[in-house]
């Protein structure tokens, strides 16, 4: 359905969820590219959500959604089950301690140890399999033995949609994992001009940035799961080769460089995402609203290897190394029936989705852990999985 219609299906249930108002950010820029934010005063993560889009109500839609799945994730509805992992085998379940989640400085869970768990479906197999439910917990206000994070949280208009999005930034959060690791010839090796895709709506994102004064620099990071994935990096033009003296490249902040990640079956919409969050973040720091960002964050440098991000030279998309994806008119379930065959090429064997939202309302909140993909950046014991490691050392 269109973003109207989901705004319309959505707007009675903000009160109910604590979303107190929904604000147009875009204006505080001069970029125009629009973002909103939507507030939660009450919330047990991050009080301000945010969204973005190539209209206004595309990011109305996406900010207010944020903040409902936020939202249920601090209070899911969900049945628990009290028992050990032990005791949950012994019955005949499968479970999955996901011990990839532990929060740094936590134990892991011991097979005699009681936690309270909550059942989800193995989309791969159509398994049940019991995870600990603080792992798809999201209430900062409670001390957990897993890393709280809403990697892979995510909402739709139908679960079915939820569970896409869930996937697809799983995807990006792990292949952005990777790049990160790689060295840095090869990290900014896939550096890709958007202009060569020759859509309109990209390069009318393109357009309004470079007349604002900013310079993009967009990154093929497609990993070896082969669904097209792309990071922007967007700073002060003077960032780039022969538009700056070493003065000036010296005193640019870190807040002045902002970074977004996008992943989609189609390139073109995976680029859009990219972009479009990379002007969500620098919205982000000019508001200063976040309430999860460090003052120090508004007076560090740049660092040396961010700023040689804007030394890369694009190349057409069509002659770099993008990765193909299927035709945009494909309906939602051949896209997820994509992307999960895609998965299952690289042997990868879970993707556990737990739905989290109340099967009455009118929309889907849904959690998303595939334990065999990197995670973002985060406070967890175990910071890399068998992949980053394995590309850290050349494998």
């Amino acid at each position: 359905m269109s973003p109207r219609e989901t705004l319309s299906r959505v707007e009675p249930f903000l009160a109910r969820f604590g979303i107190t108002r929904v604000a147009r950010h875009t204006g505080l820029d001069d970029v125009g590219i629009p973002v909103w934010c939507a507030y939660t005063p009450n919330s047990r993560s991050i009080v301000i959500a945010q969204g973005k889009g190539l209209t206004d109500v595309d990011a109305k839609v996406s900010t207010v959604m944020e903040a409902l799945e936020r939202a249920v994730a601090g209070e899911p509805f969900v049945d628990l089950v009290l028992s050990t992992s032990l005791g949950l085998q012994t019955m005949g379940h499968r479970i999955d301690t996901l011990d990839c989640l532990i929060a740094m400085h936590k134990p892991d869970l011991g097979p005699d140890e009681e936690t309270e768990w909550v059942a989800g479906i193995n989309i791969l197999t159509g398994e049940t399999i019991y995870i600990p439910f603080e792992a798809v917990l999201l209430d900062r206000t409670y001390d957990s033995r897993y890393w709280m994070s809403s990697d892979g949280l995510a909402s739709g208009n139908s679960v079915e949609e939820a569970v896409f999005h869930g996937v697809l930034e799983r995807i990006e959060r792990d292949a952005h994992a990777l790049w990160q690791v790689g060295g840095e010839p090869d990290r900014y090796a896939g550096c890709v001009d958007p202009r060569g895709f020759q859509d309109d709506a990209l390069t009318g994102l393109i357009d309004k940035i470079e007349r604002s004064g900013l310079a993009l620099r967009l990154f093929d990071i497609t990993s070896d799961i082969a669904i097209p994935c792309f990071t922007a990096i967007l700073g002060p033009r003077d960032a780039v080769p022969g538009q700056r003296d070493r003065q000036c490249a010296r005193d640019i902040r870190l807040v002045e460089v902002t970074g977004g990640t996008g992943a989609h079956p189609s390139p073109v919409r995976a680029a859009i995402r990219a972009v479009t969050e990379a002007v969500q973040s620098r919205l982000t720091y000019i508001s200063g609203a976040r309430d999860d960002i460090s003052p120090v964050t508004f007076s560090r440098s740049l660092p040396p290897l961010m700023r040689r991000a804007f030394d890369a030279v694009p190349v057409s998309p069509v002659a770099g190394p993008v990765t193909g994806g299927t035709p945009e008119n494909q309906d939602l379930a051949h896209l997820l029936q994509h992307v999960l065959d895609a998965l299952r090429n690289r042997a990868i064997g879970s993707v556990i989705v737990v739905r989290l939202s109340d099967e009455t309302l009118p929309f889907g909140v849904v959690k998303v852990v595939i334990p065999e993909l990197e995670n973002p950046e985060g406070q967890r014991a175990r910071p890399f999985g068998t992949r980053a490691l394995a590309r850290a050392i050349g494998f």
